[in-house]
């Protein structure tokens, strides 16, 4: 009983992110940074992995983007969201890392050097098991998501994989929800003209087109929450023998 009332109390008691964020700016409060650490470590995780595409320099940037938020921590202004704060960090860490990964490839580039094809030979043979199929999908998606530039990169991976709204993504971009917009849709139109060739051998069927409001569809392990300002559309394409879905982007006119 005891610790039942310790524990609703805590939470009664437990700061907001920004209130948390107050305290480390103004008196150095460790114990508030590793709580905010703790809660958002997962999530930078994440981002840096999918906009650099690598799992360990993924971890090496989340753990930059602490160290960078704590030397900032004077910089924060209360009236601003935490989140906003801490994304745009991370974000500017994942373009310098792109463009010194961007910079080692064109030095080491061999003229002869040709990105390796999927052997599509192997599909003559008997197939494999679903969970195989899932990982070569996977692995596509990936290719795919990092041979777009980073601004189209960005909105993708903050829309499709964090599950952020359209007029969040543009605070942290700091740029109008009508440019959000327009490269939603350029990243997607670019992203599926990467994946067709290599995803669809055959004709689409009409029956595999379907037609989703964009808030209906929830990024896994996100719950799925709508909200009517942003019912744009999009067409999801479901290919033959792939679990695998490209989505066509139609921006909302409202």
């Amino acid at each position: 009983m005891k610790s039942t009332v310790l524990s609703t109390f805590s939470l009664l008691c437990a700061r907001t992110d920004e209130e948390a964020m107050c305290r480390v700016k103004r008196h150095d409060d460790h114990s508030e940074f590793a709580r905010l650490m703790k809660r958002w470590e997962e999530p930078i995780r994440r981002l840096c992995t999918r906009m650099v595409g690598d799992a360990h320099r993924g971890e090496d940037l989340k753990q930059d983007t602490f160290l960078r938020l704590f030397e900032k921590r004077k910089a924060y202004e209360p009236t601003g969201k935490f989140s906003t704060f801490l994304w745009r960090i991370a974000l500017n860490l994942c373009y310098d890392e792109i463009r010194r990964l961007q910079r080692r490839r064109e030095f080491l580039r061999d003229p002869e050097e040709q990105q390796p094809e999927i052997d599509e030979a192997a599909s003559d043979g008997p197939g494999p098991d679903a969970r195989t199929a899932q990982l070569e999908e996977g692995e596509l998606v990936r290719h795919a998501l990092l041979q777009l530039p980073e601004i189209y990169r960005t909105v993708l991976v903050l829309r499709h994989y964090e599950n952020l709204k359209l007029t969040k993504i543009a605070e942290i971009l700091e740029i109008p929800e009508g440019t959000v917009n327009s490269r939603m849709a350029e990243a997607l139109n670019r992203l599926s003209r990467l994946l067709v060739p290599k995803l669809r051998s055959n004709p689409l069927p009409q029956e595999h087109l379907q037609v989703l409001r964009k808030d209906s569809a929830p990024s896994p392990g996100r719950p799925n929450k709508s909200n009517a300002p942003e019912q744009s559309l999009m067409a999801v394409h479901k290919f033959p023998n792939t679990s695998y879905q490209v989505l066509h982007y139609e921006p909302s006119n409202t």
